[in-house]
């Protein structure tokens, strides 16, 4: 390739990258009441800068090849501050290794654009292989917390190559600039993943939310608990309280794990998790809601049955397929919440609700009325008490009902 060629398609690939980034998202048509999806994902892979992936230096790279590829960006930590609205991206190369990218936006649904570096997180003694889906927490005592997963090879199973050990990594900011980072968080579970900071002292200790497990894939018999240490500079945790538990036939049969940091309300902690089943196309993931009191967090109050948010349409394809992830949301000051979620571990998407409106389906949507019978019951009640409605309210849909005209 000639210069003036390689000058030309290097100016292509960022007018290209800024066509992408200042595309307007608008709020995708239907819905279900509850929350509005957007149109597009928010971050893409294509949404990372141009110059991390090629070398632009013409002499070196004169044919304007990719050296570095992104394969995807998914599953961030999300927080506004100083105006802002910020994800930490899970970011992943062709090399498989997932780093820590931020993200910001004015709007908190479009306009990503990701900073000029990584985010170089220190590591703790042993260095890890692999850090991701990170939690971002501000809690009260001034400091904005990042807790992760670290993962490193299990050194007791050499020839196994895929054996791993997960444990939670803990960094804190002031100002998601500068991270300090703090010992994992030591616990007496063989490994920790889904580990989430509570943003409130507890008794005077700090919660946090785990879910302790055997193995790097299996989870045991446990689902979310709690834990509670006196310091985040050495995090210990005794005693884990089992929270929101895995349960048969139900979205989260298989695992769950708390998402983001929980929203407080006048009626509750709302919880947003992740709940995984097995299908005859393999695992599912969607998310689900509870609350748990205000007082006592670890005590789950409200539990609305099935899932929150499902894979649909194109969010359903991806590196791992049927899967949404979510552990980042923001609410504003005026109420509004923006629900950050992966899809199918490729990209990011936002959902918008509001804080009164997740209490509303929290409050009035039933619980699982557990086994089929039931269910049909419940769902038979609302029928006969919306058919009586349309015949109060809305008689001309009852003649259409009828007739099909």
């Amino acid at each position: 390739m000639k210069k003036k060629e390689f000058d030309r398609a290097v100016r292509r690939l960022f007018q290209n990258h800024n066509d992408l980034i200042t595309r307007n998202n608008r709020i995708r048509s239907g819905g279900n009441g509850i929350y509005d999806r957007y149109e597009y994902p928010a971050i893409t892979r294509e949404h990372t800068p141009v110059f991390w992936k090629y070398d632009l230096d013409y002499k070196k790279n004169p044919d304007l090849l990719m050296r570095l590829g992104i394969n995807t960006t998914f599953n961030a930590g999300a927080i506004k501050l100083n105006g802002k609205y910020y994800m930490i991206v899970r970011t992943e190369g062709f090399d498989v290794k997932s780093f820590f990218a931020m993200a910001e936006s004015n709007n908190g649904i479009d306009g990503w654009r990701f900073w000029d570096h990584p985010l170089i997180m220190p590591s703790a003694g042993d260095p890890e292989m692999n850090v991701y889906d990170i939690r971002l927490t501000r809690h009260e005592d001034g400091w904005i917390y990042g807790l992760f997963c670290a993962e490193r090879k299990d050194r007791s199973k050499p020839d196994d190559s895929s054996a791993a050990i997960a444990s939670c990594g803990i960094a804190r900011t002031k100002d998601l600039i500068r991270w300090e980072r703090l010992a994992d968080l030591k616990s007496n579970a063989a490994q920790q993943r889904n580990c989430v900071l509570h943003p409130e002292y507890v008794g005077g200790k700090y919660m946090i939310y785990t879910r302790p497990q055997m193995g790097f894939i299996d989870t045991g018999d446990s689902g979310i608990s709690v834990g509670f240490t006196d310091s985040m500079e050495k995090a210990v945790v005794g005693k884990e309280i089992l929270v929101d538990p895995r349960k048969y036939h139900t979205v989260k049969e298989v695992k769950n794990g708390q998402g983001p940091p929980p929203i407080k309300t006048g009626h509750g902690w709302i919880h947003l998790a992740h709940g995984v089943r097995r299908t005859a196309a393999g695992l599912r993931y969607t998310l689900y809601i509870f609350m748990t009191d205000l007082n006592e967090p670890w005590k789950e109050i409200k539990r609305p049955a099935g899932h929150f948010i499902e894979p649909i349409d194109d969010e359903r394809i991806g590196d791992v397929s049927n899967v949404v992830f979510s552990n980042g949301w923001i609410e504003d000051k005026d109420g509004k919440v923006f629900i950050y979620y992966a899809s199918s571990d490729t990209r990011m998407h936002v959902a918008t609700t509001t804080v009164d409106k997740l209490i509303d389906y929290i409050i009035n949507t039933p619980e699982d009325a557990g086994r089929t019978e039931l269910c049909v019951k419940q769902r038979d009640e609302l029928i006969t008490k919306n058919l009586e409605v349309i015949k109060r309210d809305f008689p001309d849909l009852l003649k259409r009902l009828k007739t099909g005209d």
